[in-house]
Order: C-alpha cells, then sequence, then structure tokens
C-alpha cells in the first residue's frame, strides 16, 4: 500500500512540473499591441491605451477578492477587444510615455451575494448581481465616457462568475462605444515670453 501511495505522489508530482514547466505563468494584461483596421472607429481608439485603475468598493462591503477578480477580468477583457493600443495596470511605469491615455475607473455601486448552493437546486433564486459606474477619463480628469453597467450570475456557475460576466459587460460597452479623436497635446511650457 505504501508503494502504491508513494507512486501516486510521485505521478502527481511529475505531472504539476510538466504542467508548469510546458505553460510558464504569464502576467495577465501586459501592454499589448493592437493589429490595425481599416474602419474609423476603430482607427479614433486605436490611437487611444488604457489603464485600469484599482476597483473601487464605494460604500458596498465587497470581499476583497471580489475587487481583485473584477480588476484582473476588467484587463483580461479589455486586452480582448482588441481596441486599444496598450492596456496598462494602475501604476505601470510605462503609462507615464504613453501619450494618448484613457483611465477606466470603476466603482461598485450595487452587490447582491447569492448562493451557488440555491441556484444549482432552483433556477429562480440565489443569483448574485453586481452594479457598478464606469469611467473612462483622461488623465487631466476629462471624462470621455461613462456608464453604468451590471453583471451577474444567475443559472450556473460560481459566484465569480459574476466578475467575468460584468468585466465582460464593461469591455463590450466601451468596444461599441465611440470614442473621441485623442487631442493634440500641448507643447512644453518654458519660461521665456
Amino acid at each position: 500500500m505504501k508503494a502504491n501511495s508513494r507512486f501516486s505522489c510521485l505521478v502527481l508530482v511529475a505531472a504539476f512540473v510538466t504542467i508548469t514547466l510546458g505553460n510558464p505563468f504569464q502576467l495577465r494584461a501586459q501592454a499589448v499591441p493592437v493589429k490595425s483596421s481599416s474602419s474609423s472607429k476603430a482607427v479614433s481608439a486605436e490611437s487611444w491605451s488604457v489603464q485600469v485603475d484599482k476597483v473601487d468598493a464605494g460604500d458596498v462591503n465587497l470581499e476583497p477578492a471580489f475587487q481583485v477578480a473584477i480588476y484582473e477580468s476588467l484587463l483580461d477583457e479589455l486586452s480582448k477587444t482588441k481596441r486599444f493600443k496598450q492596456v496598462l495596470r494602475e501604476g505601470d511605469r510605462n503609462a507615464s510615455d504613453v501619450t494618448h491615455l484613457l483611465i477606466l475607473k470603476t466603482t461598485i455601486l450595487k452587490y447582491m451575494p447569492g448562493s451557488e448552493t440555491r441556484r444549482a437546486v432552483t433556477t429562480v433564486s440565489g443569483a448574485t448581481k453586481l452594479t457598478v459606474r464606469s469611467q473612462l477619463c483622461q488623465p487631466d480628469g476629462y471624462v470621455v465616457l461613462e456608464r453604468t453597467i451590471n453583471g451577474n450570475v444567475r443559472f450556473m456557475g460560481s459566484n465569480l462568475r459574476a466578475t467575468h460576466n460584468l468585466a465582460h459587460n464593461v469591455a463590450k460597452t466601451i468596444k461599441q462605444s465611440s470614442l473621441p479623436e485623442p487631442r493634440p497635446s500641448a507643447p512644453p511650457m518654458s519660461g521665456q515670453i
């Protein structure tokens, strides 16, 4: 019995090492270049890069895991849209070098925790619901786009699935919205007249 147990443990460790070395962990949503498109709407958006700020829980009592899950899902979903030249994390050092930058600010307005068990037993109760206000702002604070967006999981799936659905809805809303052309940057100020 000990030999089988040791052999099983050895096989498990070997499988873990093989998977880990075969698929090295990569940070999600690092700066991702986007291929150009022929449509004028896409050209306008592709001149922008976006920095995703951490999610603000506002007055809602939200578990930190949900905040992080929303943040990571936003980075992932915005990268998938191919709408922006780059998708950057809050605090990314490269953001200071980006000329046409939008900042995505997300604030939780409502959160109703659900129950995976109740969803599995009955389809009429147990939904997890999230409502957020998403703002795309320029670094000077000018709001380019502001929307209230919902995310939920009603039937099958974990409670964290609501964060993925929310991020997908935010990315879809941004992708379908028209963004203004970037304003030309002001020339550097000199001390002489």
